[in-house]
């Protein structure tokens, strides 16, 4: 008895190619603003202690619980008070939300980084940082930052990096060590997501979520660096010239 093959229409294999051609083609569209992202900042991802010397740090929200810093964003305000310790920056701008009277990213963390030994006169508020293009648009025209150290989690800062030049901050990153966890996964996988939306504002450049007056906190702060020790307020002075009650280690 003879076999009878049955043979796949023409127009089926052609269906399977184009579903398989597709497939390929959405995988690479999906990757290409990571891509984009790892080599545009090749170059500027550094350490505290090898990271070139600028005069602002830039230090952006990552969550509140209650009340105070979540975990990574306390090492991200670790992180620059070290900055700031080591002289490699003299001003932190640190962003985030306050978007609701009962929540107050910025304040809190200007909070964390006054215990860590950064006087308060060193830190400056952005109190409407609701995204990472938010923080760097706002960071270049609301408080005229045009270099800056920034400062966020390893996963985050090649995103936070390419986001900032583009608006205008000559930046360096510094990306904070995790241990490989199910949150340091969980950030991964949302800046695969989080990469289509930055490339999108680099090429569409929207106007942050709020704009506003230009602030001169950051100009201001930088003028009284220059200012000699013994003519600045306790707080702003060197922890070993201010009286002992005013130190941050006085009981």
């Amino acid at each position: 008895m003879r076999r009878t093959t049955q043979r796949t229409p023409d127009g089926t294999r052609r269906g399977r190619r184009r579903l398989v051609r597709g497939a390929v083609l959405a995988c690479v569209l999906a990757l290409a603003p990571a891509t984009w992202l790892h080599t545009s900042t090749a170059g500027s991802l550094r350490t505290t202690a090898d990271v070139p010397a600028r005069d602002v740090a830039v230090v952006f929200g990552a969550g509140l619980w209650k009340g105070r810093p979540t975990p990574y964003l306390a090492h991200r305000l670790d992180a620059a008070a070290e900055l700031y310790r080591t002289g490699k920056v003299k001003v932190v701008l640190v962003t985030g939300d306050n978007g609701r009277v009962e929540y107050d990213e910025p304040d809190a963390m200007r909070a964390y980084l006054v215990e860590h030994g950064v006087p308060t006169t060193r830190v400056v508020s952005d109190h409407a940082g609701f995204d990472t293009w938010d923080s760097c648009v706002r960071a270049k025209r609301i408080f005229g930052v045009d270099r800056a150290v920034l400062v966020t989690q390893d996963f985050h800062i090649r995103r936070a990096v390419a986001l900032c030049r583009a608006a205008g901050v000559d930046s360096y990153g510094v990306g904070v060590a995790e241990p490989r966890d199910a949150v340091w996964y969980q950030g991964q996988v949302r800046e695969l997501a989080a990469a289509g939306k930055a490339a999108a504002d680099v090429v569409l450049r929207p106007d942050p979520t709020f704009l506003g007056h230009r602030e001169p906190g950051v100009a201001q702060a930088l003028a009284a660096t220059d200012r000699p020790a013994a003519d600045r307020p306790a707080a702003d002075r060197p922890a070993a010239d201010r009286p002992a009650a005013d130190r941050p280690d006085a009981d």
